[in-house]
């Protein structure tokens, strides 16, 4: 007999869900779900979410962030998962996103491309005033895909 694999499912979370990714984001710096336009996409093995990606509207575009995939299901590509679904659902316009260094190439496989910092929207550039212009220095690298429609 061959055993089955897990039962996978990759859907957006309803609201009354986003305390399930702010779990799984507490092993991802603490994030928490605070902006009334956010939408966060899941991948669910067996039930339980394994990872995530969320996209925010700013008033001046697009974020995605929190990609992110709890270690124990790691190597299973579960976070390319989730961001094939937001962008699915939310890539029909430009998207901002905040890579870390080692990450462009990842992204890069969805069609984003590195932009300078002075080319991300004000509201989501502020995020990251802590780097002070130097973002590079913080192991982050803007990049941005255009929308698809």
């Amino acid at each position: 007999m061959v055993a089955a694999g897990p039962d996978i499912v990759v859907r957006e979370l309803k609201k009354d869900e986003f305390s399930l990714a702010e779990k799984l984001w507490e092993e991802y710096r603490g994030q928490k779900n605070d902006m009334p336009e956010e939408r966060v996409f899941g991948v669910f093995e067996n039930g339980i979410l394994a990872a995530t990606a969320r996209c925010t509207r700013h008033p001046d575009g697009l974020e995605m962030d929190c990609v992110f995939s709890s270690e124990r299901f790691r190597g299973k590509g579960y976070a390319r998962r989730a961001v094939q679904a937001l962008i699915d659902a939310c890539g029909k316009e430009r998207i901002f996103i905040h890579s870390t260094i080692t990450l462009i190439s990842f992204y890069r496989t969805f069609g984003f491309v590195p932009i300078p910092e002075d080319k991300l929207p004000r509201t989501i550039r502020e995020r990251f005033l802590f780097c002070f212009g130097e973002m590079e220095g913080c192991n982050v690298c803007p990049m941005t895909r255009a929308g698809s429609g």
